[in-house]
């Protein structure tokens, strides 16, 4: 194909590690799962006995980062290795007048550096099952050119399936089986090699519409009696995130009765968080939890890009542990798992992420590169969740301003997890220089319009009417 060429050409690898030396990963990618939808970070109401085991038997991360606080650019950041401001991807990916409009485009460059692309020049199998939302229509670049030899997408050009279809109103609810059925299928084929699964889902994306029998287990949680036949937002929710947990355990005995679990690097996270109940396609279903913290979807507050990070590797990675310190970011996934697997990043490439596969590996420390975030639109919902437009962390601190300064905000992040204490007028000399850090890197990224609101956190206070003029 011809878009494959340069990206190609630029591939620089060192010689690949032994085959027996190289993990297989397993990516699981939940959608609009927030930091506190999983029993295993202290949710009372949700079943996921799976993923809670999940973390049991590998380690649990507190400090994990998505690079955007809604789908299409943390996608990218995992994808790439970058943050997604640098390629345009300021929001989600719409129709071609949605993107021009926001100055996007409409997919993401197929000559950009993959991680899967990596993989495959390594030896390695790869493969995405599910949403892709990284570029879809007759013109868009199949998810083939950015480096999986096998295919089967929702939201991507030449889709397996619709993600709506209009013949099965549960396609939704019945998703996670149906990727998890083509993952099983992929890993059996290629058990004898290493391989790269990319296993991207729809849940629990709105709109949600859990089949009765999900919907059974949370009957408890209903308004219920005959007059009032709606099943409620708590079960809607709860049991479509129990479903996903449902499938995952589905896979993770699939990989142990294949023999390839012991070597097998599973990850599982979230794309952002929780979707806010005030969105039309949430309106029934947007009560995702973020945990302890402000913010949701969208927001750049913690709730909105702080979330679930397991991973488990019997090979390489302890059991039973909590990681309470590191701070691990979306954009660290491609050079951590390229570090694992022996394959050397590109020459001229240049990740925003870095290299944490010793994190992994269960030997906690600081990061050496800041994290930044920019969200130039507004965020609906409560005006508490509604954060400035620019945000870093480094370190403890975490700074969040609009470019004109109107709003500066420092917290103190392991202190102050629920961004609650703004301590900015104490730490000037960490205010300037976050700041500076910050506006620096947005002034980088391509240039493009704002929502006039964005940033604001207004709210329309009660006012006497004005005096009648007699």
């Amino acid at each position: 194909m011809p878009r494959l060429l340069p990206a190609l050409a630029a591939l620089a690898l060192a010689a690949p590690a032994a085959a027996a030396d190289k993990p297989n990963v397993v990516f699981i990618l939940a959608d609009d799962l927030g930091w506190g939808d999983l029993g295993c970070y202290g949710n009372k109401f949700v079943k996921t006995p799976n993923l809670d085991r999940l973390a049991g038997q590998g380690t649990l991360f507190t400090h994990f980062y998505v690079t955007g606080s809604v789908c299409s650019p943390s996608r990218c950041g995992f994808l790439t290795g970058q943050f997604p401001g640098r390629h345009a991807l300021h929001g989600h990916l719409a129709t071609p007048d949605q993107n021009k409009a926001r100055a996007m485009p409409d997919w993401l460059d197929p000559n950009a550096v993959t991680l899967p692309r990596l993989l495959k020049s390594a030896g390695y199998a790869t493969a995405h099952v599910g949403k892709w939302h990284l570029g879809s229509g007759k013109d868009a670049p199949h998810p083939r050119e950015y480096g999986f030899d096998l295919v089967k997408s929702v939201n991507a050009a030449d889709a397996t399936w619709r993600e709506s279809p209009d013949d099965d109103p549960y396609f939704r609810a019945k998703s996670s089986t149906l990727f998890v059925d083509e993952g099983i299928k992929f890993v059996e084929a290629n058990k004898g090699k290493p391989f790269y699964l990319q296993l991207w889902m729809l849940v629990p994306h709105a709109t949600l519409n859990p089949t009765p029998e999900q919907l059974k287990q949370y009957d408890q949680f209903a308004p219920g009696g005959k007059d009032f036949p709606h099943a409620g937002a708590r079960p809607v929710f709860y049991a479509s995130v129990t479903d996903l947990d449902t499938q995952v355990g589905r896979l993770m005995k699939a990989l142990d009765d294949l023999g390839v679990a012991d070597n097998t690097l599973v990850v599982f996270s979230s794309d952002n968080g929780p979707e806010e109940i005030f969105i039309k396609n949430a309106g029934h279903s947007g009560v995702g939890s973020p945990g302890p913290f402000r913010g949701r979807k969208r927001s750049l507050y913690e709730g909105g890009v702080r979330v679930p990070f397991l991973v488990r590797w019997p090979k390489g990675t302890p059991a039973g542990r909590v990681d309470d310190g590191s701070v691990v970011s979306g954009a660290d996934f491609l050079p951590s798992v390229c570090k694992l697997a022996g394959v050397d990043l590109p020459a001229g490439y240049t990740p925003d992420g870095e290299d944490r596969s010793a994190v992994l590996a269960g030997k906690p420390g600081p990061r050496t590169k800041p994290l930044f975030w920019e969200w130039r639109f507004r965020i609906m919902g409560h005006v508490s969740n509604v954060s400035p437009t620019v945000s870093v962390r480094d370190g403890k601190w975490k700074l969040l301003l609009n470019p004109d300064r109107s709003r500066v905000e420092l917290y103190d992040i392991p202190a102050d997890s629920g961004e609650l204490r703004n301590v900015a007028d104490r730490h000037p000399e960490v205010v300037e220089k976050l700041a500076k850090q910050a506006l620096a890197w947005q002034a980088t990224l391509p240039k493009g319009p704002s929502d006039p609101d964005a940033g604001s956190d207004a709210y329309p206070w009660p006012k006497a009417p004005a005096p009648k003029k007699e």
